[in-house]
């Protein structure tokens, strides 16, 4: 099999960790490989157990090895929107070459130069995204690369995260044995494809509900322009579900996802299923319609939060609606109560790949296509390219859009952490 197109993504998730081997042929996405864990030490998008989370990533990773046969070394990594920061950067530089042609070094030179401004100490960069190139006063360039100019500009997004955080996830990452290829913020890979170009230019809100909390990222004029996170999430209506039937938390996560349905008003009450009783051997029967009040109660409570948050964030009005995916998204009548709650157009975001047609896996298979559409871009070979985050004496690559700051200067080659990437020499020194 050729491996020169192969991509492999990581979501580190509250209730799972997934690993994913597509292959990208001629801008299509083909999934050949999937591995999926449970989460067990991740909290809210937070990493809670470094062991055990280790344990869930290497778990997924050899459930991917085994379907492929290909041997999973280098990822691109998802971080979560907790504690993320999006603020506008500014570059400038002039044109180096003679003939005044932009080439990619002026382009490289340009986000170098984005990311001169001062991030705190407790804060870590992850993505710059470019909203424009100005030529010369020229604005609302998306490539300049071939045109003529002397001085050039670029107006950017830069999104920077809790170095904790940031610092955790990657430790794990590095003690499963993987290197990362790039890390992207999870809703901005994820909303980019989820959503249409339409959608994305109108104004919309990508909302991903996990196990632990759920995610909004606000997208207009293309680019993503809010992100914020809730702490409630598909654990929360297992939880529920488990407290009031009396039934055991795996027992009540299979009823919600064989029988639940979040629209009360349509719930069957003819559906009739049993559901044993904790601590003891009996069963007791309950309808479809009496769990469909629980789950719709929680749900009603999170669309709620997730309005108080979009006005925190200032977002007033949603001309392309709202999108919906994450595993809970995978629930019978989630679009309709959403509807009714939020007052707006909704409509359920499922990946349509073979292997992963379930909406808990947008944010795998976002991490792919977006890692493909950076490479596009910048014109870079995905087999070739050495790792973001290289061990540690290793040669430094050029700067990309995405990547955390760059390792100082002369540090050791020996260290606590042998397979440490640059952003660890930064941490540990």
């Amino acid at each position: 099999m050729n491996h020169q197109n192969i991509y492999i993504s990581l979501d580190i998730g509250s209730s799972s960790i997934k690993v994913l081997i597509g292959d990208v042929t001629d801008g299509q996405l083909h999934v050949i490989g999937v591995g999926n864990a449970k989460s067990n030490g991740v909290r809210k998008g937070t990493i809670v157990d470094i062991d055990a989370t280790v344990h869930s990533i290497k778990k997924a990773v050899e459930q991917a090895e085994r379907m492929t046969g290909i041997e999973v070394r280098e990822v691109v990594l998802g971080i979560p929107a907790n504690q993320t920061v999006l603020q506008p950067v500014k570059g400038v530089v002039a044109v180096n070459s003679e003939n005044r042609e932009i080439t990619d070094e002026d382009l490289n030179r340009v986000f170098e130069s984005a990311q001169v401004m001062s991030i705190p100490p407790e804060r870590e960069l992850v993505n710059i995204i470019p909203k424009q190139f100005i030529v010369d006063n020229l604005d609302e360039i998306k490539d300049p690369r071939g045109m003529i100019g002397i001085r050039l500009e670029m107006d950017a997004t830069m999104i920077t995260t809790s170095r904790t955080l940031l610092h955790n996830i990657l430790r794990c990452v590095e003690r499963a044995g993987l290197d990362i290829k790039e890390i992207y913020l999870q809703p901005l890979a994820a909303g980019y494809f989820a959503l249409t170009e339409d959608e994305k230019n109108q104004g919309t809100a990508f909302i991903d509900i996990g196990g632990g909390s759920t995610t909004i990222a606000v997208f207009e004029d293309g680019l993503l322009t809010h992100t914020g996170v809730v702490p409630v999430g598909g654990d929360h209506i297992t939880k529920d579900l488990s407290i009031i039937l009396k039934t055991p938390t795996e027992h009540a996560e299979k009823i919600k996802r064989e029988f639940g349905h979040a629209f009360y008003e349509v719930a069957s009450e003819d559906e009739i299923f049993e559901v044993p009783v904790v601590g003891t051997d009996a069963t007791e029967e309950y309808n479809q319609k009496f769990i469909s009040e629980i789950i719709s109660s929680r749900l009603e409570e999170l669309f709620e939060l997730v309005l108080d948050e979009l006005a925190r964030m200032g977002v007033r009005d949603l001309p392309g609606g709202i999108v919906i995916s994450g595993g809970v998204a995978s629930l019978e009548g989630i679009a309709q109560l959403a509807r009714q709650v939020m007052q707006t157009r909704v409509r359920i975001y499922i990946p349509d790949y073979i292997g992963v047609r379930d909406p808990s896996y947008t944010t795998a298979v976002g991490l792919i296509c977006y890692a493909h559409l950076e490479d596009e871009f910048f014109k870079r070979d995905p087999a070739s390219e050495a790792p973001v985050y290289q061990t540690v004496g290793s040669t430094t690559p050029p700067k990309k859009q995405s990547h955390v700051s760059e390792k100082a200067e002369n540090v050791q080659k020996t260290s606590v952490f042998n397979k440490a990437k640059r952003l660890f020499d930064k941490f540990f020194e």
